[in-house]
């Protein structure tokens, strides 16, 4: 196990791993620093994040994986540290995954206007930010 993967992982999960767990993985990325480690995957990961995700990430200065979505197993949830849902019901899409999951219950910005999305991605910060402030 090498030194990064010896730090707690905070692990944000949603259906598509497109929009709201890829904004919470940066923002935790960028708030945390070097103490813990995050990451996001979805049960039917998308092929990119949503496009609206990546303008609205762009506009507030954060960057943002841009690659594939990441498959949810149940390897990466016992890795986890805490695993927090996005408002989507991860369980049901793939119920043979067991997780003690908070949920964020947060709206999907796919589709939504950059009004929309902006403050979606306004509230993902502000949860992150009460989230890493609340860690040991």
């Amino acid at each position: 196990m090498s030194m990064g993967e010896s730090k707690p992982l905070v692990l944000f999960v949603c259906v598509h791993n497109a929009g709201r767990s890829r904004m919470a993985e940066a923002f935790f990325r960028a708030e945390a620093g070097e103490r813990y480690r995050a990451a996001s995957a979805g049960t039917e990961p998308a092929p990119a994040p949503h496009t609206e995700v990546v303008a609205a990430m762009e506009e507030a200065g954060v960057p943002i994986d841009r690659g594939p979505g990441r498959l949810l197993n149940q390897d990466l949830a016992n890795e986890a540290y805490r695993v927090i849902g996005m408002g989507c019901n991860v369980q049901e899409a793939c119920p043979a995954v067991r997780l003690p999951l908070e949920d964020w219950e947060l709206k999907d910005p796919k589709g939504k206007s950059p009004k929309e999305v902006a403050a979606i991605r306004d509230e993902i910060h502000r949860r992150v930010k009460e989230l890493v402030a609340g860690l040991p």
